[in-house]
């Protein structure tokens, strides 16, 4: 006769089967961690019942001490998770133990950065590439700028999109963006990207209304922007996806490895909160590291 704890584990799994519908793979992930947490308690183990927050507290400190992954630590404890809340609504358990353990934050994946030598490669593929079509003459121009841009001021792709010609300051060469919330910030721009404005405000003509055109001379979508970045991309020797927000990105750290202050940086990228911008300095000191590795003889 199966104990009261296989009844427990297999109504569980089960409930998950037949009813949750559940994958394969989290059935696996599951029932594996289940097993795996019932090895680390050996002999301490009677029924699902009787154990503690204590216990799962206990088992989180181990996984830890194994340098695990937090991902994986937070697999393991979904799983446990689900378990219990099936025990309390569906088996009559009073509480769930684990609800009571606090976990370690999920790791935020630090942002993909563009190097300096790629940005250049990219930003100089608009006037080497040939026309299609009947794409009139100064859409190279407007490509160019549109990237020197972007790179210049970290922009949004919908504040790029939306950008008319009246928010460009040439003298003081700065640009007024509305980002989110309605909040407008004076965002500097580069003499590159000025110089790219200029020649396409010149070869198209454009003096008022929208800053970027479309060939029949309409606002430039966020859509047909992006397929703009993926056109100079695929024709790069980048060896990754780059999203328009990956050149935000490399805008942000190549500021901070150049001196940059974080609430500098902040400001320029329209954050409201400088924990956001804070990943980038993990990056930052990544790169540091990596460069110390490589550069120092006793590194190694």
């Amino acid at each position: 006769m199966a104990s009261q704890t296989d009844i427990d584990l297999d109504s569980f799994i089960e409930f998950m089967t037949s009813e949750k519908n559940s994958s394969p793979k989290t059935l696996e992930n599951y029932t594996l961690a289940l097993r795996l947490f019932r090895e680390f308690l050996g002999d301490q183990f009677s029924k699902w019942r009787d154990l503690s927050a204590d216990h799962f507290r206990a088992y989180l400190f181990q996984l830890q001490k194994d340098q695990l992954a937090r991902s994986t630590i937070r697999l393991r404890f979904a799983a446990y998770r689900s378990f219990y809340k099936y025990l309390v609504h569906r088996r009559g358990y009073p509480r769930s133990p684990v609800a009571e353990v606090e976990l370690p934050k999920a790791d935020k994946p630090l942002p993909v950065v563009l190097t300096l030598p790629q940005i250049e490669e990219l930003l100089a593929l608009p006037m080497q590439s040939e026309l299609q079509g009947q794409a009139p003459l100064w859409m190279r121009e407007r490509d160019a700028a549109v990237l020197e841009l972007f790179y210049s001021t970290g922009l949004r792709l919908a504040e790029l999109a939306s950008l008319n010609i009246e928010d460009i300051d040439q003298i003081n060469e700065s640009v007024r963006v509305m980002g989110k919330g309605s909040k407008e910030r004076l965002v500097p721009i580069g003499s590159h990207a000025m110089l790219a404005l200029q020649k396409y405000l010149s070869a198209a003509k454009v003096q008022q209304g929208p800053l970027f055109l479309s060939k029949l001379r309409k606002r430039l979508s966020t859509r047909s922007l992006n397929s703009l970045l993926k056109k100079y991309l695929s024709e790069s020797s980048i060896p990754f996806n780059v999203t328009p927000h990956k050149l935000r990105h490399s805008f942000a750290t190549h500021l901070l490895d150049h001196g940059a202050d974080l609430r500098s940086v902040q400001a320029l990228l329209g954050h409201a909160s400088l924990s956001t911008t804070q990943i980038y300095t993990h990056v930052t000191k990544e790169r540091l590291r990596e460069a110390y590795q490589e550069a120092h003889p006793r590194a190694k």
